[in-house]
């Protein structure tokens, strides 16, 4: 018996047979309709997102299998949080907040991939990585969230396997994002300008010296690094570059 097989990137749900999946079953024999239809059956919970599909077609009897690849669960955080990235202070600040079934609902697109043995241990493992990317889960730092949810706090909603939210929940969510936005907005202002201060206060000194100083009044390093930008030299001299000499005329 011998397969052939089709990988493609598709849009959740939204398989066609156009390009490029539809022309490279067709020389396969397969039911084009057939195969985009259960493609779009499996991949119907990554609407909005790009998933690899691989599709393997018996040449003989012209079965199909199809096997779904999925995103990152950071991917999936952050369509579930609705958010772009991840906070770059995720122990520090915070730039949304899920709840417990939208954990299961990740855990649960990502189960084959995950390494815990029941769904309790697949729900730590997609709060872990809500802790890295500075997501709260349930209103609080992700890390607490997933003692509570090693103490049992959780066991209703996980044995439930409850993955949709009402409208009221989603609004709230909604709401908690923004003020979580405009509050790490607010906190990036003042810390700038507090940072120009210090910086225009100490005109012509050395660098390092400016930067223990910012240190000093708890500048973060990706406020100092936009502020004060490392000269070109000083990168070299990092990194153990030697600077080269210009050359001499005879």
């Amino acid at each position: 018996m011998s397969t052939q097989s089709i990988e493609s990137l598709i849009e959740g749900g939204k398989a066609t047979a156009a390009p490029p999946l539809g022309p490279a079953l067709g020389p396969l024999g397969v039911n084009i309709g057939e195969v985009v239809s259960e493609i779009n059956k499996k991949t119907e919970s990554f609407k909005g997102m790009q998933v690899p599909v691989t599709v393997e077609v018996n040449s003989e009897t012209k079965e199909f299998s199809i096997t779904v690849g999925t995103p990152p669960a950071s991917a999936l955080i952050l369509k579930e949080a609705g958010i772009k990235k991840g906070s770059g202070r995720p122990q520090e600040e915070f730039v949304a907040d899920l709840v417990i079934p939208q954990i299961i609902k990740i855990a649960k697109m990502k189960e084959d991939n995950l390494l815990g043995k029941d769904m309790k241990s697949k729900v730590k493992e997609i709060i872990g990585t809500c802790n890295s990317m500075g997501v709260k889960v349930e209103g609080a730092k992700a890390s607490e969230t997933m003692n509570l949810v090693a103490e049992g706090k959780f066991e209703k909603e996980i044995s439930s396997g409850k993955t949709e939210l009402s409208e009221e929940e989603k609004k709230a969510l909604e709401e908690e994002r923004k003020q979580l936005q405009a509050e790490m907005a607010e906190r990036h202002a003042k810390e700038e300008a507090e940072a120009k201060s210090i910086i225009d206060s100490m005109k012509g000194k050395p660098r390092n010296e400016i930067v223990a100083k910012l240190h000093e009044a708890n500048i973060h390093d990706d406020t100092i690094n936009k502020l004060l930008p490392v000269e070109t030299e000083e990168r070299a001299e990092v990194k153990g570059e030697e600077k080269k000499e210009p050359e001499k005329k005879e």
